[in-house]
């Protein structure tokens, strides 16, 4: 692959007096053509080493190397470009196609095990010791688990939880992965944990209506070191916002250490904005447009939202927008459907579909001044200055 589509990226930190600065605005800079197969590539947007998180600091780590797919204090954000396979692909030709084989480190890595499988249109059956949040941001992907397959598609999620699994491209797509360091408590296995079976659903009755719930897969290798779909579907956990018709939080997973657990469920876990030390929450919010609430919305109401999500001490009192809010989060936001405003303290940035927004733990709230529903996947990891 010659090229990658470009990745707007805004990163937001805080100036020497504490206000919201936006650091960087531009497409990110550390794109890696070709660097899975001469039909894939990644773009790095952000890296970090420890948890929590730095807040300060002005440098761009998303140019920072390290060995994929890294330490299991810390992770990496990347968007991954993938050509789909083309209709007079032979794989007999194909110089690029491995056979399966027994398991084996990755050469040149740490943490990442493969057996083969792969081609130019394919990856290899591999695992990496980290949990993933995964987002399909455009075009088609085919999960391959050792007990199942199933086609993503644009906004469907994925939670890897130190899974085997394989990628096949039927179409060209791009995918976000936040990828954040796990512990394999028994080795290079890194099977299930604990008993923390997954929840059921959120019946399609509790939903407004009209609203489309976003698809959630949770993946995970068990006793007998094969990846299987522990779950498959709505978010078991969602807040509705009755003063803003149409508004959906969808929670999707949440890490409570660093490095990461692997268990069969997370959302047995309290909610919250505001992760727990070293932690992660990651949810998915359907953002309704602020013309069919914002002249009738009261503070009660907004206070009643921050408590139903966990954080009642994350509300600000604002001219700026009702919801603006203060977590002290490194929050990773990648609009996935619509356009939407990122409104700070001084200034705003308008985000639309498959574009990215880092947010440093400054105030900040999204406003949706568009004619109908946004998308947002947003992963907040614990910060500190």
């Amino acid at each position: 692959m010659s090229s990658l589509k470009p990745i707007r990226r805004a990163v937001i930190g805080a100036d020497a007096q504490g206000r919201a600065q936006i650091q960087f605005d531009g497409m990110a800079p550390n794109g890696h053509p070709s660097s899975m197969s001469s039909g894939r590539g990644h773009t790095d947007l952000w890296v970090w080493t420890a948890s929590p998180m730095a807040l300060a600091g002005t440098s761009d780590d998303s140019l920072q190397t390290y060995k994929f797919p890294g330490v299991p204090e810390g992770g990496h954000l990347r968007v991954v470009q993938s050509h789909g396979r083309t209709p007079d692909y032979n794989p007999a030709t194909d110089p690029e196609v491995v056979p399966f084989h027994d398991c084996c480190v990755r050469p040149g890595t740490t943490g990442t095990w493969e057996r083969g499988g792969n081609s130019m249109f394919t990856s290899s059956m591999h695992k990496t010791q980290t949990v993933d949040y995964g987002v399909l941001l455009n075009g088609q992907r085919d999960l391959v688990l050792d007990g199942a397959r199933t086609m993503m598609h644009p906004g469907d999620v994925v939670i890897q939880v130190g899974a085997w699994h394989q990628w096949y491209y039927p179409v060209d797509a791009q995918m976000a992965f936040d990828m954040i360091g796990a512990d394999f408590v028994d080795g290079p296995q890194g099977v299930a944990q604990g008993q923390d079976k997954p929840l059921s659903p959120v019946p399609a009755v509790h939903w407004p209506a009209g609203v489309r719930p976003t698809r959630r897969i949770v993946t995970i290798d068990e006793a007998d070191c094969r990846s299987v779909i522990v779950s498959d579907g709505p978010s078991p956990d969602i807040v509705i916002d009755p003063a803003r018709p149409g508004f959906v939080a969808q929670r999707m997973w949440e890490t409570d250490s660093a490095p990461a657990k692997i268990v069969y469920e997370t959302l047995h876990l309290p909610r919250r904005l505001i992760p727990t030390h070293g932690g992660t929450t990651f949810r998915v919010d359907i953002v309704p447009p602020d013309s069919a609430w914002l002249h009738q919305i009261t503070p009660q109401a907004v206070a009643e939202y921050f408590a139903s999500m966990g954080s009642p001490q994350a509300a600000l009192t604002s001219p700026r927008h009702p919801y603006m809010q203060h977590t002290g989060t490194f929050d990773f936001c990648t609009v996935i459907e619509g356009e939407l405003c990122l409104v700070l303290e001084h200034t705003e940035l308008v985000f639309k579909a498959g574009e990215v927004a880092l947010i440093k733990g400054v105030p900040h709230a999204w406003s949706n001044r568009s004619q109908s529903a946004a998308r947002i996947a947003i992963s907040s990891h614990d910060g500190q200055r």
